[in-house]
């Protein structure tokens, strides 16, 4: 399959080796952010073809360390990158503040784990989706009216928290292994931080979400396990989400990640597809 990359980004050539299987050109230009002078870097790739092609913006956790999410590079996965590229989606991975090629400062911490601020830190993360949708919806080869949040980890939650906001263009949202709080000392396996405030924090952002959220996690996520993930979709559902869980079995040695593991989309291939089926996006 041949691809186009353009990055946007100061430094276009970091972590462009993450994704083997793509060509790539790539541009000096940045996502810009409303009211600041800051501006994010990101990929977008596109599938063989002229467009327009309907728009899936992926969006990236957040590592517990400084060092790690300095590391974080262009977050560019092949798995999930080719798999909604053979399905027709150009892709958008948007670096958010604080993050790797993006850097500056960090924004979405949700301070100690004793007692964590979930509902904001997310909101905050969900101003830098909001502006790669906005900037994304200019692209001449993007449809601007078909757009599909995914994000993982972190991401799934700040996708959620920026689907509160109605923007216009988005149908739909895909929470991959979502959450907060986890990978503490004082967290339990399959238990984060205070889960009760994060089913608040997701009940606050369903009361204003307009589209369907599927959500996808597996049997063996240490980080977020089932019994949490099901007490958190039920906060969705009762107030007034609309979505599908699913929760299949155990992938791997963890099944956080899932999403980006070599393999992982022939087991969550099918959900995604049940699901792209149900919101109205036509598969390639």
């Amino acid at each position: 399959m041949s691809l186009r990359i353009i990055a946007f980004s100061l430094v276009a050539l970091i972590g462009l080796n993450a994704c083997q299987t793509v060509e790539h050109r790539n541009q000096t230009i940045a996502i810009p952010i409303a009211g600041t002078t800051e501006k994010l870097a990101a990929t977008v790739v596109y599938p063989p073809g002229t467009g327009p092609f309907p728009l899936a913006i992926l969006n990236h956790g957040t590592p517990a360390s400084r060092a790690k999410r300095a590391e974080l590079g262009y977050w560019l996965k092949p798995v999930p990158i080719d798999a909604l590229v053979a399905r027709g989606f150009a892709v958008l991975v948007p670096i958010r503040r604080g993050f790797g090629a993006t850097g500056g400062e960090y924004r979405a911490g949700i301070g100690s784990c004793s007692d964590p601020e979930f509902y904001l830190s997310s909101l905050n993360a969900s101003e830098d989706i909001a502006a790669a949708i906005s900037y994304a919806s200019q692209l001449p080869s993007v449809d601007a009216s078909r757009i599909l949040l995914l994000g993982h980890s972190a991401g799934g939650i700040a996708s959620m928290a920026a689907a509160s906001a109605a923007p216009a263009g988005v149908k739909a949202v895909v929470n991959f292994s979502g959450g907060r709080g986890s990978g503490r000392s004082s967290s339990a396996v399959g238990v984060p931080c205070y889960p009760e405030r994060m089913a608040e924090a997701i009940g606050s952002y369903a009361a204003t979400i307009k589209v369907p959220v599927l959500w996808y996690y597996v049997e063996n996520d240490t980080f977020f396990g089932p019994a949490v993930v099901r007490s958190w979709y039920e906060a969705f559902t009762r107030s007034g989400g609309t979505g599908t869980l699913v929760i299949d079995p155990a992938y791997g040695n963890e099944g956080h990640y899932v999403l980006m593991a070599q393999g992982g989309d022939k087991q969550w291939g099918p959900a995604l597809d049940a699901f792209l089926v149900q919101v109205g996006f036509p598969l390639n």
